[in-house]
């Protein structure tokens, strides 16, 4: 089973950037769309970006779009969210996700998040 595992998280300050990988193991990445998901204390877990199992698709919330950049390697197993000019409002555990589909659908595999806070 596809099991997944999230790092580059950290303290950023407002303004800042920083690029989150997450690899897959124990199965393949490169047939399922791929998310990145955040969830801050206190709020529900909320869509982040989401891309395609080949990369022809993306999509953002609209807190992050265009400050966001989410792309993946399949050859790594590896999908990827670069954050830029991040705001103290991004702070969140950020988990990735594995999609059942192609073009998105259930999710079937979700790491164990990493964290991210912004100070301001």
């Amino acid at each position: 089973q596809l099991q997944l595992v999230e790092s580059g998280g950290g303290l950023v300050q407002t303004g800042g950037s920083l690029r989150l990988s997450c690899v897959g193991s124990g199965g393949t990445i490169s047939t399922s769309a791929m998310g990145w998901f955040r969830q801050a204390p206190g709020k529900e877990r909320e869509f982040v970006a989401g891309i395609t199992y080949n990369a022809t698709g993306t999509s953002y919330a609209d807190s992050v779009q265009g400050r966001f950049t989410i792309s993946r390697e399949n050859a790594k197993n590896t999908a990827y969210l670069q954050m830029n000019r991040l705001e103290p409002e991004d702070t969140a555990v950020y988990y990735c996700a594995a999609y059942a589909d192609k073009y998105y659908g259930l999710i079937t595999s979700w790491g164990q998040g990493t964290q991210v806070i912004v100070s301001s």
